[in-house]
């Protein structure tokens, strides 16, 4: 007769994954993630709006998933947030206005006008920012601006084909013509030819050379010193 032998329990317990510790430089690396910034912010704030046992790895997996979005050029979540926005502001403005109707105080209406009105202007510029997000503006390139108080004359070159000669004597033109304040030196009365100062011109002269004593009379009446 034969008995079968009892097995020896196995004390050998099974191996477990250690729990990964992050190191100094993947804390540093993870800090400067901008999905990892945006997910710790919303995770600070967001405690009265869906509750604070919001999921931080769930936040970081959703925003990544937004800048696959607008890398690829799918801006709806980007427009459908600043709809958002302008409407909560909206709703804000409408309130607080409300309220300040409501103030029996001159300072109180003031504050409450004021905050209203600060909530109007957010939401008007973020509309204007989601028109320019959905209608870019076209920009403008201007090759050349030539600006002066008066009449002018600009020579950038021939132009390809073009004649020559008619350029040559553009700029000879340009080259004799007087400027019109310097034409009222040569004309008195009418006449060309004749200047302003009629007097006849006069050698260079220099006086007082010598150094002399001044006289008693324009002398000091005190002694310096």
């Amino acid at each position: 007769m034969t008995t079968a032998k009892k097995q020896a329990p196995n004390l050998i317990k099974p191996k477990t994954a250690k729990p990964y510790v992050l190191t100094v430089a993947d804390k540093a690396t993870m800090a400067v993630k901008p999905s990892m910034n945006g997910a710790a912010v919303i995770q600070a704030y967001q405690g009265n709006v869906m509750g604070k046992d919001a999921d931080i790895n769930v936040l970081i997996d959703r925003l990544r998933d937004t800048f696959t979005e607008v890398k690829g050029g799918d801006l709806h979540t980007l427009e459908a947030m600043l709809i958002s926005q302008a409407t909560a502001l909206q709703t804000i403005f409408t309130s607080l206005a409300r309220r300040a109707q409501d103030q029996q105080y001159q300072k109180n209406l003031e504050a409450f006008l004021g905050l209203a009105l600060k909530a109007q202007a957010q939401s008007r510029a973020t509309i204007s920012a989601l028109v320019d997000l959905k209608y870019p503006r076209q920009a403008t390139f201007v090759k050349q601006a030539n600006i002066a108080n008066g009449p002018q004359q600009v020579n950038n070159g021939g132009a390809v084909g073009g004649n020559p000669d008619h350029y040559a004597q553009a700029r000879t033109h340009a080259e004799n013509s007087a400027p019109e304040q310097n034409k009222l030196l040569e004309v008195r009365h009418g006449q060309p030819g004749k200047r302003m100062d009629t007097r006849a011109a006069q050698a260079a002269e220099r006086s007082y050379q010598a150094v002399e004593t001044v006289a008693a009379v324009y002398r000091a009446k005190k002694p310096r010193g």
